[in-house]
């Protein structure tokens, strides 16, 4: 039997697909690589298309025998969904219930989800719990909440069992640096830091640095890539085994601020990474750590790269070896 693996091009699904293969998995990808690099499918039966096409999604569940879904497909850039909110509705609800309805239609009862801290919103408590309150601050946020709240109430209704993850800020490339982070516009912090010191950048912006941490930037929870990916195979071996529905977070449980992982990158790199402060951003909570207790007793995950150095090192391999992501 297969898996079906959407957005299976993109960072974070691509290094899933590697994970699952690594395990003897038969890997099925729909990807419409408005985001996603085709070079970084390393394996499986790939279908370039949308997931509101549901001619594509009864021919894919048709022609191979999909057992489970991990379901990455979706827009993810939270200041474009404040400007955009309609696309994100669209792209991201509306093609989640086509992939549902094709699901419930074939009888495929299981799905691992990729959520995202953005649930949250501004917490109330560190480290952030799964019961923590949610207050989306941000259509993509509130997008990924909705779909978390229609596989609760498709599992009553159909027996779909689901496992939502919410992961925090993922990082790093694929140990052997075959696979890694390609986004344009790149908006995540290690690869901004990695381009600066690749030239292709004049200097890393700090945005704010008076906020109530120890060198008054921002702490966030980074967490590997391929920890997540791991992640999502225990998830999909939970459901094969109990076929019970959960929410569970993904960090690291250890805040770097700013500053500290700028500082890591140039001890990593052995060079000095220019910044540039300026004004905060709007919506920008200055603390933002996980607890990932719940998985780590329900899943049995351990984060294997837990360290920050570590994390850039894997991330500056790729980077050195493409410095032009998969134009390379």
């Amino acid at each position: 039997m297969a898996i079906l693996v959407t957005g299976g091009a993109g960072y974070i699904g691509s290094h899933t697909v590697v994970e699952l293969l690594s395990h003897g998995e038969e890997v099925v990808i729909i990807d419409n690589l408005r985001t996603g690099h085709k070079e970084a499918v390393k394996g499986g039966a790939f279908y370039k298309g949308d997931l509101k096409d549901r001619e594509l999604l009864d021919l894919v569940f048709k022609k191979h025998d999909i057992e489970a879904v991990i379901h990455f497909a979706a827009s993810s850039l939270v200041g474009e969904s404040v400007q955009k909110p309609l696309d994100y509705y669209d792209n991201n609800l509306l093609a989640s219930h086509s992939l549902v309805s094709a699901m419930v239609e074939h009888g495929v009862n299981k799905i691992v989800f990729s959520s995202t801290a953005a649930t949250y919103g501004e917490p109330e408590q560190i480290p952030i719990l799964e019961q923590s309150p949610t207050n989306p601050t941000s259509p993509y946020g509130e997008t990924k909440l909705a779909m978390e709240r229609m596989f609760r109430w498709c599992d009553g209704a159909y027996g779909l069992k689901s496992i939502s993850l919410r992961y925090f800020n993922a990082a790093g490339a694929h140990p052997d640096g075959h696979i890694g982070e390609d986004h344009n516009p790149e908006s995540h912090l290690i690869p901004i830091i990695l381009q600066v010191a690749l030239g292709q950048r004049e200097s890393i912006g700090i945005f704010g640095d008076d906020y109530q941490t120890e060198d008054g930037t921002c702490i966030r929870d980074y967490i590997h890539v391929m920890d997540l990916a791991n992640a999502h195979w225990l998830a999909l071996e939970h459901l094969r085994k109990n076929e019970t529905s959960h929410v569970f977070n993904l960090g690291n449980g250890t805040g770097f601020s700013v500053k500290q992982v700028i500082e890591t990158a140039r001890q990593v790199i052995g060079n000095d990474i220019p910044e540039v402060v300026s004004k905060r951003r709007a919506g920008d909570p200055a603390v933002l750590i996980a607890s990932s207790s719940k998985a780590q007793t329900v899943l049995g995950w351990k984060p294997k790269y837990n360290d920050l150095k570590t994390i850039i090192e894997t991330a500056w391999k790729w980077h050195c070896d493409h410095p032009n992501g998969y134009n390379d």
